[in-house]
């Protein structure tokens, strides 16, 4: 774990510091809708959608980027977010989580891409009355098709509240885990080939590789089980008994992952024993010649 992510040492709790590298953010990406309209624009402060705030709808507000301090006091100022809450969002190696503060739910996600390697982005989401806000470290993400159906009133998210788009939110990036899933399957088929045929220095490279990610992957999907549990479960006043049916959806979903996880962690572990079965059957076909 890299020490430059945690808080100051001394610094008391809910202090505001940023984690090393942190991109510093010039705007909030502004939506809110309601059943008939949608608007959308980027501000600089909250004072700009003081407007919005008590107006019928949902407002949802998202932030790239964790270095700017002064925006983050705003929102602890005044939309009243716990500073722990703040400083956990400030803290990007947290494991998935849902609490509950007096005025507001705070939920921790971790968002995954997997190309070449697996990346892991930390998403915080704060549940409020009528808004959600989510904070993310860098700017891309995997909820471009929510605001679209944001957009285009696909679907009832229009006609929901606040709960039900952090619900799709959450939804969303834990759908977002079967595609990186099905490339790490991808990535299994490819070395299972090449420790028969060619096994290599690369192929011992990539079967570490592909079981670190996997361990990664299986480290978010244990967490985020049991927050999507939390929410389905615990009573809070911002989840309304509809959302509540969604998030048990949610939470078989986050089943399915770690299920899924723990499948390609086995095969994977294989691999391991087919590579030195295939260059002890090398060097004995050497020795023979």
């Amino acid at each position: 774990m890299d020490n430059t992510t945690r808080k100051k040492h001394g610094s008391p709790p809910g202090s505001l510091n940023p984690p090393s590298g942190a991109i510093v953010p010039d705007s909030i990406h502004v939506i809110h809708y309601s059943v008939d309209a949608v608007e959308e624009r980027d501000v600089s402060s909250l004072s700009e959608v003081a407007d919005w705030r008590d107006t019928e709808g949902v407002l949802w507000l998202n932030v790239n980027g964790l270095g700017n301090m002064a925006l983050f006091a705003e929102f602890r100022d005044e939309l009243g977010f716990h500073p722990l809450a703040l400083e956990d969002t400030l803290s990007v190696t947290q494991r998935p989580k849902a609490e509950d503060y007096e005025s507001h739910l705070y939920v921790v996600m971790r968002m995954l891409r997997f190309e070449t390697i697996l990346e892991c982005e930390q998403i915080s989401i704060f549940l409020g009355p009528n808004a959600v806000v989510t904070f993310q470290e860098h700017e891309g993400d995997c909820l471009e098709p929510l605001r679209q159906r944001i957009r285009k009133s696909t679907g009832q998210i229009r006609r929901q509240k606040a709960d039900f788009l952090m619900y799709a939110i959450v939804d969303t990036i834990i759908d977002s885990y079967f595609p990186v899933l099905e490339r790490a399957g991808d990535v299994i088929e490819e070395l299972e080939d090449d420790v028969v045929r060619t096994p290599s220095s690369e192929t011992l490279a990539r079967i570490h590789q592909i079981k670190r990610s996997l361990l990664e992957v299986r480290r978010t999907a244990w967490p985020l089980r049991d927050a999507v549990s939390s929410l389905q479960r615990d009573e809070n006043p911002l989840i309304t008994d509809n959302t509540r049916l969604y998030l048990r959806d949610c939470h078989d979903h986050a089943i399915q992952v770690l299920d899924v996880t723990e499948a390609y962690r086995e095969l994977a572990g294989s691999l391991m024993d087919v590579y030195l079965s295939s260059i002890s059957n090398k060097m004995n076909e050497v020795m023979k010649v």
